[in-house]
């Protein structure tokens, strides 16, 4: 199918053409969506055959976030100077091949690499997977093929640990990534086929590749000191030299993106209160938990002696209270506002950690396990669709897109930095991991911070998310992106 202008585009969702469009979008997404949540219930396995201490798992879940959050907006303006399609095929090419490393790698290191060249791929493929529906589908379907993808996409992230628990018991943990491959094949050859090409012709010709290599590096070195610290401790010549690299290399974003003709971040865009609010709970809450599924399947194998599965199973309650919730509490937060259900979400979030926090060994799934996930799951449910309507109704028009982007590098962020963070806060040591007695007292530690994190958030959103300001968004035209008739961001209430 050959290349079109984006404002071209009119497939409507019924079609047997819309039906492959959506197809593409959603196994793109599925596999970056998947891989994010697959690898924890993995990390034990990965630790045992790779001889990898506490250190080298925060490398296996961080190397991946830590492209994914700072390349992110760079993938997504590159869809529209080089076209969506093109660049979401260039990422599942990418997403596959850095798999295939992944999953073949004969050593830790390999494996890190494979890592954070996964998250290239699913830097170029987030947004890239969503655009495609924002460009393709005629303006009455967007809004329904949007649900769709989302909803879909939340399947595989919400399947993550499952899948991945059932596959490192039955095969091995290096299927988790491999089987990533034939999916993301079915997805470029559907694109290739059914995908109209669609790019921005009125997009700015820029590429802000100094803000992009500035934000990368910088995320890289930060979490390289945090990370390293935890065997080496901060007097260690290599953790200085990285931590000072790093916070020198944010500090020349920050000056390149506020003086720069074309940033990739327009700092302008914080200057709505409700949006930095916002986008400061977002960062709070999904700190806490990342740290949470980073630590408590990786507990539940080690001082529980879950098999794999059965880890991967215990977190099943959080997904069907989302799966069954999240439409009710978006539709509250729209009838009496977010500003509540943004402050006591992040606060029954912190009550299920904090019971996390005092598992112990011999602690049984029904009486102990079970209460604190579903007190946690009901938490997530009451905060994260108000959370997400809100930031992206704060943002002014013209960063709309923009908006989106920002407020999922943040949550990117505050997952890897939790997951550098919290282990070392709590005092855990290189191969604490391995010993029972030992992460349990590190696990009680870390996911107590955990739990702060999660009360900082509720507070924050208490002191700075306003329910009429919220209420004068939704009396504003539905946003649109770049130049083309976008879906509004949210669907219009009934």
């Amino acid at each position: 199918m050959g290349a079109q202008a984006t404002t071209g585009s009119q497939v409507r969702l019924g079609s047997p053409s819309g039906r492959w469009v959506l197809l593409a979008a959603v196994l793109g997404s599925a596999v970056v969506a998947l891989d994010a949540t697959v690898v924890n219930v993995a990390l034990p396995a990965i630790g045992r055959e790779l001889h990898a201490g506490v250190t080298g798992l925060q490398w296996t879940l961080d190397s991946y976030l830590v492209t994914l959050a700072s390349l992110i907006l760079v993938g997504g303006s590159l869809g529209d100077h080089l076209g969506r399609r093109r660049v979401f095929v260039l990422g599942l090419a990418s997403f596959a091949a850095a798999s295939l490393v992944s999953g073949a790698a004969p050593n830790l290191t390999l494996l890190i690499v494979g890592r954070a060249a996964q998250g290239v791929g699913g830097a170029l493929l987030t947004p890239a997977s969503l655009a495609i529906i924002q460009a393709t589908f005629h303006p009455d379907d967007r809004a329904r093929a949007i649900g769709a993808w989302s909803g879909l996409g939340g399947l595989a992230t919400a399947a993550g640990p499952l899948a991945g628990g059932y596959l490192v018991e039955a095969v091995s943990w290096r299927v988790i990534f491999l089987i990533n491959l034939p999916v993301a094949a079915v997805a470029a050859l559907v694109a290739l086929r059914h995908v109209p090409e669609t790019t921005d012709t009125t997009v700015d010709t820029h590429l802000d590749v100094a803000g992009g290599a500035l934000g990368a590096l910088g995320l890289a070195g930060i979490t390289f000191a945090l990370i390293e610290a935890t065997s080496k401790g901060f007097g260690d010549a290599s953790v200085v030299a990285a931590a000072l690299a790093g916070l020198m290399a944010l500090a020349a974003f920050v000056s390149v993106e506020a003086r720069g003709r074309h940033p990739m971040l327009p700092f302008g865009i914080f200057s709505s209160r409700q949006f930095t609010g916002a986008n400061l709970v977002t960062f709070a809450v999904y700190a806490a938990l990342s740290g949470v599924f980073f630590l408590l399947v990786v507990f539940l194998q080690t001082v529980l002696r879950y098999s794999p599965l059965a880890a991967g199973a215990a977190m099943l309650p959080v997904t069907l209270l989302m799966l069954g919730l999240s439409a009710r509490a978006g539709g509250l937060a729209h009838r009496i506002g977010p500003r509540l259900p943004m402050t006591l979400g992040p606060l029954v979030m912190a009550a299920g950690i904090f019971a996390m926090s005092r598992l112990g060994p011999g602690d049984h799934y029904a009486s102990a396990v079970l209460p604190a996930v579903v007190v946690f799951g009901l938490g997530l449910v009451l905060t994260v669709a108000p959370l997400t309507t809100t930031v992206l109704a704060a943002a002014d028009v013209r960063h709309a897109g923009v908006a989106s982007g920002v407020n999922n590098a943040v949550a990117r962020v505050a997952g890897l930095l939790a997951v550098a963070v919290l282990p070392l806060a709590a005092g855990l040591g290189e191969n604490d991991f391995r010993n029972p007695a030992a992460f349990t007292h590190g696990f009680g530690m870390a996911l107590r911070l955990a739990a702060g994190l999660a009360a900082a958030g509720g507070v924050l959103a208490w002191l700075t998310i306003s329910n009429a300001e919220a209420a004068q968004a939704e009396d504003q035209p539905a946003h649109r992106h770049c130049a083309l008739e976008a879906p509004p961001l949210r669907p219009a209430p009934r």
